[in-house]
């Protein structure tokens, strides 16, 4: 009886080991502060919906978590969210414990968004004569904004553009699509213009912490394969489609 009793212990503790690893790879948390139409409430943002179609082709379930751009990156690297999303090339210089995932599931176009239309906004040191506001996190805009008039950083997108609306800067620095929806969102059609040509457009990238340094590279094929069977340009399409109709 005693060795049926250890024999029993041994399958069990076998079948725990072997278990083990792979339960722990079902579920992923990674959270964004991207807004629509990248990352939305019912995740259905364009994001959203490549990453869980991309975890989904790995057998491994995502949940997404909306976060402040700060806190979002501080939570990723320390390890309390798996990752981040959808972040510039390079972070990981900053955010060690982060590995940037090798392929892109965005492209941002940074603009500056003014109520005056005759602006002269070419480049980042065109931006010096003004007040501008952008958003504390936006790790691109921290490094290339320097030297404003007086630069004013702000929680989220509500308060960014309520800044503009209220006059208290002169522009705002956000990504052109979400911006679109934001407007549409607050029905203003008219009166704020989106300043040419972009201050930079830039690949996003998703980010994992290092405890899935394993999953990166399945990760980032994962996402090639939506694009080269269709199934990212179709998202594009039936996210964008609202925007430009």
């Amino acid at each position: 009886m005693k060795l049926v009793h250890r024999m029993t212990l041994l399958v069990f503790y076998l079948s725990f080991l072997l278990v083990q690893p792979v339960s722990s790879q079902q579920n992923i948390v990674l959270n964004t502060a991207n807004a629509p139409p990248n990352a939305t409430e019912d995740f259905q943002g364009i994001g959203d919906r490549v990453l869980r179609e991309a975890f989904k082709r790995l057998g491994i379930h995502l949940k997404i978590v909306k976060l402040p751009s700060e806190r979002a990156l501080l939570n990723a690297n320390d390890g309390i969210d798996d990752g981040n999303f959808a972040r510039v090339a390079g972070l990981s210089k900053i955010y060690t414990n982060l590995i940037q995932v090798p392929e892109p599931i965005l492209k941002f176009e940074f603009v500056a968004i003014s109520k005056k239309d005759n602006l002269q906004i070419t480049d980042w040191k065109s931006l010096r004569p003004y007040n501008v506001g952008i958003i504390t996190g936006w790790k691109i805009l921290e490094k290339n904004i320097s030297g404003a008039r007086t630069l004013t950083k702000v929680k989220n997108k509500k308060i960014l553009f309520n800044l503009l609306l209220a006059n208290r800067v002169d522009l705002i620095v956000y990504d052109k699509k979400q911006g679109m929806v934001v407007l549409n969102k607050l029905q203003i059609n008219k009166g704020v213009y989106f300043l040419e040509p972009a201050l930079a457009e830039k690949q996003m990238y998703p980010y994992l912490h290092k405890k899935h340094k394993d999953l990166v590279p399945r990760l980032a094929e994962a996402i090639r394969g939506l694009k080269a069977d269709g199934t990212y340009h179709r998202i594009l399409e039936e996210v964008l489609a609202p925007l430009w109709n």
